[in-house]
């Protein structure tokens, strides 16, 4: 036996706080409970939860604390070389009857309705230097692949090419970025209200995206 181990792979999970018409986001209760349902449940052989945040639900606003956050995915990394490092970011679609694994991010900030800071940005790029508000940037995440086997967990889940144009959008997109100026990987996932698939389904989804997430290394 060599003297290394499995490589691990470290997830740094993030949820929102409330925001406008949702007063309970189920992505902070998701988010705030992983770790401890993951640990009670027994973890995946190679994966390690790093952190879990909840981000406030704004755009230009919270940009600073968004990217510490990024961030100190980046800095263990130097610590463990054989890590590989995955951003998932949930964050609440209060229409959606079921899971969506978002493929990709636009660079256009089109709120509907102002951020909890006030922002209402419209046909804004997000990042100017990316150009127009048409670019997109994707996952390197195999997201068919990821959709397909927690559908066969029997989750009520799908792949998605639109991610909105609100905040969540506007994470994913900063996330994709940074992701690829840093060699990790990020993805998104928007999950319905927890009146309409139960906090406990949900739980179980969040646990078993992270199983499948490890399962593909």
């Amino acid at each position: 036996m060599g003297s290394e181990g499995p490589a691990t792979i470290t997830i740094h999970v993030t949820g929102f706080k409330k925001f406008h018409g949702v007063s309970e986001n189920p992505t902070e209760t998701i988010v705030s409970n992983l770790t401890e349902y993951v640990k009670k449940k027994g973890s995946p052989k190679g994966l390690v939860i790093g952190s879990c945040s909840i981000l406030e639900t704004a755009g230009q606003g919270a940009i600073v604390p968004l990217y510490e956050t990024l961030r100190s995915a980046i800095s263990e990394k130097d610590s463990t070389n054989s890590s590989r490092i995955i951003w998932v970011h949930f964050g609440v679609n209060s229409g959606a009857t079921r899971f969506a694994i978002e493929h990709q991010a636009v660079n256009e900030a089109t709120f509907r309705c102002p951020d909890e800071m006030g922002w209402k940005p419209q046909k804004v790029p997000i990042i100017p230097s990316d150009g127009g508000i048409s670019y997109i940037r994707e996952t390197s995440l195999p997201v068919e692949e990821i959709t397909k086997a927690l559908a066969k967990k029997g989750y009520e889940v799908m792949t998605s090419d639109d991610a909105g144009r609100f905040v969540c959008n506007y994470v994913y997109y900063h996330s994709l970025r940074f992701a690829e100026q840093n060699g990790i990987k990020s993805l998104f996932v928007h999950v319905p209200l927890f009146l309409t698939i139960d906090e406990d389904t949900q739980m179980k989804f969040a646990a078993s995206l992270l199983e499948v997430l490890a399962s593909l290394y």
